[in-house]
């Protein structure tokens, strides 16, 4: 039965992968992923994009821009009815009215940008038209592709090894106590089962709340379970199984592995049939800073969830067949986000250590023909540059106004007073922050709320400025408008 079914769902692909393909020939389009992990600026760098295309910002790094060959973009339906439409006029409100940073969405959702331009000169010059679908998901749900390929017995011993590392024992410690007093070959039990689901799914809240937040441990659906809570596919947990043993029918470690490949079915295969592996470009943003700030074992973290990122992508160059039968992102862009917290003259470091957290899996990826990249940005800057004296050195330093409640040393902040602030240096090479250079904790970066912006004698709004933007857009979408 399992091969039938994963046999239909890859006719299915299939089908659907000839009717997108055929599409193409009538109206261009291109579907954008953007996902990010814990805290990165998921929502604002959506928001962003579109606010900038539908208004005609004049993007340097992005050449089409540049070359005044965006004639112009427009919102339009989005292709999938059964998709959440991404809230974008919400989300401005939020930013540009009320000035305040968007709640994290914890849904998949969609949105159409449909966008005319002039081709180059060349051998078919003239206008076009591309439909440019950006699809925004949870980071989370991107890293739960690792379990696909993954067994039970397999996943529960990878995730208590992890949860036994000395970064993680103590906040797995209410975790393990339970864990100690399940029987692996006893009877199937729903109470046992409820609490260890529940004590797990505080280990994993606690993951995400800590200074290890840049990383995730599956299953993801477990922090954001929408009309799935309560389900017995979100109800179960690892086991301390014994090595090299099958697991006895009736048991309660056979409920856990059932319910596990429930979670596999009904949860992690229909996200990447539907979604993911239509997906053409993808971006995932990072907040670098924070693990950086948070010292070599969150960045150790930080660089297997990355490893595990790009391992997830079906990537590669597109062609008639594969796209038929193998779809796959040919072009991958990680974005260090929070450019605005540091100087600019630290913005090329900043990038430098994301281009090592991704070197190893980047030229795995490359090899199979994908382009892979890194930037270092800020969707919507929050802070201008400035100086400040300390002693006798003059320091660079950022202000803005940091949120009502941030702390910087003794100081506390109302959230409507505009302060400068040193935040730090980073070395000038980046193999030294992984050797402990900076001492963990020691960067200054307070929560900036979004900028005010300037309104017109016509009542306009001022555009969002950013940083590097056009740089991320022209990596992703520069060479459709060719």
């Amino acid at each position: 039965m399992p091969l039938f079914t994963d046999l239909a769902s890859r006719a299915g692909s299939a089908a659907q992968s000839l009717w997108e393909a055929s599409g193409q020939l009538i109206q261009p389009s291109l579907r954008l992923g953007v996902t990010g992990l814990a805290r990165s600026g998921k929502t604002v760098f959506t928001t962003a994009l579109v606010h900038h295309l539908t208004r005609g910002t004049n993007l340097p790094a992005f050449r089409a821009s540049a070359e005044g060959r965006i004639r112009r973009a427009y919102l339009a339906h989005q292709p999938d009815d059964a998709v959440p439409r991404f809230p974008f006029e919400e989300h401005m409100a939020a930013l540009t009215q009320d000035r305040r940073w968007p709640q994290s969405t914890s849904r998949i959702s969609e949105l159409r940008v449909d966008i005319e331009y002039e081709r180059k000169a060349g051998w078919r010059p003239g206008p076009a038209a591309l439909a440019l679908d950006i699809v925004d998901y949870p980071g989370e749900w991107l890293l739960d592709l690792a379990l696909l390929d993954a067994g039970y017995a397999e996943w529960s011993r990878q995730t208590i090894d992890a949860s036994r590392k000395p970064a993680r024992a103590a906040i797995a410690g209410r975790w393990h106590e339970i864990l100690k007093t399940l029987d692996p070959a006893g009877a199937p039990d729903e109470v046992l089962a409820s609490r260890a689901s529940d004590t797990f799914k505080d280990y994993l809240l606690a993951l995400r709340s800590g200074a290890e937040a840049v990383a995730t441990t599956p299953p993801g659906r477990f922090l954001m379970p929408g009309d799935l809570a309560g389900s017995p596919a979100l109800t179960f947990a690892p086991l301390d199984l014994p090595n090299r043993q099958p697991i006895p029918p009736g048991s309660f470690a056979a409920l856990m592995e059932r319910r596990f490949e429930a979670y596999k079915t009904h949860v992690v295969r229909p996200f990447f049939r539907d979604h993911f592996q239509r997906i053409d470009r993808q971006i995932v943003l990072v907040d670098v800073l924070a693990a950086i700030d948070a010292g070599p074992a969150a960045l150790a973290e930080l660089e297997e969830a990355l490893d595990q990122v790009l391992m997830a992508f079906r990537t590669g160059r597109n062609t008639l067949l594969s796209r038929l039968f193998s779809p796959r992102a040919d072009r991958v862009l990680f974005a260090a986000t929070k450019a605005d917290h540091i100087h600019h003259t630290d913005h090329d470091r900043l990038d430098a250590v994301l281009r090592l957290l991704v070197n190893r899996a980047s030229r795995r990826t490359e090899a199979a023909g994908a382009r892979v990249g890194t930037v270092a940005l800020a969707s919507m800057r929050a802070t201008r540059e400035t100086s400040v004296r300390e002693g006798r050195e003059t320091l660079r330093a950022v202000a803005g106004i940091p949120e009502a409640g941030e702390r910087v040393g003794s100081e506390i902040f109302d959230g409507e007073t505009e302060a400068a602030i040193f935040p730090g240096e980073l070395p000038e090479t980046a193999e030294a922050i992984f050797q402990g250079a900076i001492e963990p904790g020691s960067f200054r970066f307070p929560r900036f709320r979004p900028p005010r912006l300037p309104v017109d004698a016509a009542g306009r709004m001022a555009k969002m400025p950013h940083i590097r933007l056009d740089r991320a857009l022209e990596f992703l979408l520069g060479d459709r408008f060719a």
